[in-house]
């Protein structure tokens, strides 16, 4: 099992969730503060480390099997993200998935800074489902 960061849709609430809703929930947390947020074409958040600035933003952490996050979580991912490694703000380093390299820079004119709104709950004005 390991830890599973989620940012986007498939955090409780989200049209994705049943990807990880059958593992152990381990609460809200947010990354380190040195990641942005970007929203893709209006759909779906990506995460991107930036190491001269940024903010902690809000997700959610799951204990799930690596053979799930294989065959459960990825195939629904869209092309433009990739499984990476992030840092939380408690200082663990967890999965999550993050923007593939180079599509900042190729498809700059469909993603939205959305950094600023904390999370893609606040940004998409989603209530928590605490």
């Amino acid at each position: 099992m390991t830890a599973l960061f989620c940012s986007g849709d498939a955090m409780r609430g989200g049209r994705l969730h049943h990807n990880v809703s059958a593992h152990p929930f381990l609460g809200e947390v947010r990354t380190a503060p040195h990641y942005r947020m970007y929203s893709v074409r209006d759909q779906f958040p990506a995460l991107v480390e930036d190491p001269t600035g940024g903010i902690a933003l809000a997700g959610e952490i799951y204990d799930v099997a690596l053979s799930a996050i294989r065959t459960d979580f990825l195939p629904d991912e869209p092309p433009e993200l990739e499984l990476t490694v992030i840092e939380l703000d408690d200082g663990r380093d967890v999965l999550a998935v993050g923007l593939r390299p180079g599509v900042l820079e190729r498809q700059a004119g469909e993603l939205t800074d959305i950094t600023a709104h904390g999370g893609w709950r606040a940004y998409r004005g989603l209530p928590s489902p605490s």
